[in-house]
């Protein structure tokens, strides 16, 4: 099943071509962000509901392992987006802001644990570093644009208000009536809403570019050149999370999970958070190669989960 195209990337995809031939416009076009923005408290208090908290305390023992999933996450990978700034002047500036905003945002939950499980890895370490990373991240991302980004995208402070509104409010009343409406959050069915946030956010965004015409520019090129830096920055961060996991003393199970955790971005909360912080309507170019580098690290992350099953 994880080698088949991801069922958000379909829908995303799907998204994209009705925003082509069919964009948002005029009074839709506003009620559809209030809608979006709806939809995307809502998410977020699902993540709240789903999350133990006893397991996510229990699991906080083991924190070389967390600390070390957050460096990659949070401290790596943005020195990596930054150290790319000369890209600018191969794929433009927009472009190159998308690639530095997926550097910026935190790691995956659901397929970081079932790589991790897949592998015969650590699942508990991974269960709970993936949780603390998109916790983290409602924080740091936004902080992390703010000193990354504020110099070349206009970005006013009151996005952290906008944030603890719109993302950590709902996250925290779900931990607050996790013993209620926890065991429908945990429901597959749930998983509609997961998916149909964020491609509410796509539409939204794609809609907004289509009426301004940017989509225009992008040509074939560049998003052949996006398919192979996604491709290079995996490989390169999967490489170096094994070396440094081992040259850490970490056991096997761990390092698989530092693997899978430390490499991944997640789309889920990448894009909710993008909306907030920058707004639907001026997303533009940044969304894309956060889409992009998602499905690649899919593929290659499944490879790998496959190759150290067969190991064990």
């Amino acid at each position: 099943m994880l080698k088949r195209i991801d069922p958000l990337i379909a829908l995303i995809i799907l998204a994209v071509i009705v925003a082509i031939f069919a964009p948002a416009r005029g009074e839709f076009a506003s009620a559809f962000s209030v809608a979006t923005s709806i939809a995307i408290a809502l998410l977020f208090f699902l993540y709240g509901a789903r999350l133990s908290t006893h397991e996510a305390l229990e699991g906080l023992r083991n924190w070389r392992l967390h600390l070390t999933i957050l460096a990659f996450t949070f401290v790596v990978f943005p020195l990596i987006g930054v150290g790319l700034t000369p890209l600018q002047a191969v794929v433009g500036r927009e472009m190159y802001l998308g690639i530095l905003y997926l550097t910026l945002v935190p790691s995956t939950v659901q397929s970081s644990v079932a790589f991790t499980s897949i592998a015969r890895g650590n699942v508990a370490g991974a269960i709970v570093s993936a949780s603390a990373s998109n916790i983290a991240g409602v924080f740091l991302t936004p902080l992390l644009v703010m000193l990354l980004m504020s110099a070349q995208v206009s970005i006013d402070t009151s996005v952290f208000l906008d944030i603890a509104v719109q993302l950590l409010l709902p996250f925290i009343l779900g931990q607050l009536l996790r013993p209620w409406v926890g065991k429908f959050a945990a429901n597959k069915a749930t998983k509609l809403v997961d998916r149909g946030s964020i491609t509410m956010v796509v539409y939204s965004a794609f809609s907004a570019g289509m009426v301004a015409g940017i989509w225009s520019s992008v040509g074939v090129a560049q998003i052949v050149f996006l398919v192979l830096g996604s491709i290079a920055l995996v490989a390169l961060m999967l490489w170096f999370t094994r070396f440094a996991a081992l040259r850490l003393g970490f056991s096997r199970s761990d390092m698989i999970a530092i693997q899978f955790c430390g490499t991944k971005k997640s789309l889920a909360s990448g894009l909710p958070m993008a909306a907030v912080i920058f707004g639907s309507a001026n997303l533009g170019l940044l969304i894309l190669p956060l889409m992009i580098f998602h499905q690649v690290q899919l593929m290659m992350c499944s490879w790998l989960a496959a190759r150290y099953a067969k190991e064990s």
